[in-house]
């Protein structure tokens, strides 16, 4: 009988998920000379291989992505264990890992956080941020226990519950801020900055103007607050978040305008796995946090806007 430990499926699954020695070991938080034995250990066992070392990244063999698959749903079965427990009692308890998108995260999290301790103690919060693309992978796979993210996801598997909503507001230069405020047709017009690829609000901000793609000479950022101190240089216009423009307007030479009806908005909801033994007490917790919609942050589905 091999003696193949929870230890070794999590450093492979761990290994096959960066592709890259040092940066799984690191996600384990362990030396890269103890993964590779645990590899090769592991490898020893099977009497194959499970991995082809390149000098830079590593491939799974045609074994190693089936044996990937089957130590992730090992992994997952494992971990929903711990959330049964968890989940046994009348308030959330333990580790409780929370995914938030980066157009979120730094002006909602704060938030999140007071909230989440005052309703449940005993929570031991970590949260995460990351894209879309990634919270949503890791959701699937069980290693988060929920996600804040734009709706709709559109995926069989999570459930999706609205939290809040908010429009997007015109970031212009200040010598613009007597000018009329363009529609959708007017942005196309102007130079838009825009997020770098994988930010789902890049993408929304291309639907509202009508752009099924970005154009070659569009200006990138990799953080909203690039994009608003770029705009404060003159660069172009931009789009914010509502809940992003106390923060972001602060310190830049900026106008801030409400866009014409049909005003672009998001919702922003709370997703997790159907299926999660978590399930039960993650619909309240969607009720509390919609209570944030009241501090400034946006609307609640259906309500009035912030600021209108």
């Amino acid at each position: 009988m091999m003696n193949i430990s929870m230890k070794h499926l999590r450093y492979f699954e761990a290994l096959a998920r960066h592709q890259h020695f040092g940066h799984a070991a690191e996600a384990c938080r362990i030396t890269q000379p103890a993964l590779s034995l645990q590899m090769k250990e592991l490898e020893e066992m099977l009497g194959a291989a499970l991995i082809e070392r390149g000098p830079k990244r590593i491939r799974l063999t045609s074994l190693g992505e089936d044996f990937v698959a089957r130590a992730r749903e090992i992994l997952r079965a494992v971990d929903e264990l711990g959330e049964l427990a968890r989940a046994s009692g009348e308030s959330l308890h333990g580790r409780f890992r929370l995914g938030v998108i980066p157009t979120v995260a730094p002006y909602l999290l704060p938030a999140i956080i007071q909230l989440l301790a005052r309703h449940h103690p005993r929570l031991d919060l970590r949260p995460r941020e990351a894209t879309t693309r990634k919270l949503l992978a890791d959701l699937n796979e069980g290693r988060l226990d929920a996600a804040i993210m734009a709706l709709p996801v559109s995926e069989p598997l999570l459930h999706e519950e609205p939290i809040l909503e908010e429009e997007f507001m015109l970031v212009r230069p200040l010598a613009d801020a007597g000018r009329p405020v363009p529609d959708s047709a007017g942005l196309r017009e102007m130079r838009l900055l825009l997020l770098e690829e994988g930010h789902c609000f890049r993408d929304q901000a291309l639907s509202f103007c009508n752009m099924p793609a970005a154009p070659s000479d569009l200006m990138e950022g990799s953080s909203l607050s690039t994009l608003v101190q770029m705009v404060g240089a003159g660069i172009g216009v931009t789009l914010v978040p509502q809940m992003a423009i106390p923060l972001e307007t602060a310190s830049a030479s900026v106008s801030v305008a409400r866009l014409r009806e049909p005003r672009p908005r998001r919702t922003l909801g709370l997703v997790w796995r159907r299926n999660s033994p978590l399930a039960r007490h993650l619909g309240p917790m969607a009720a509390h946090l919609q209570s944030l919609a009241g501090q400034g942050t946006g609307r609640h589905p259906g309500g009035a806007a912030a600021g209108a």
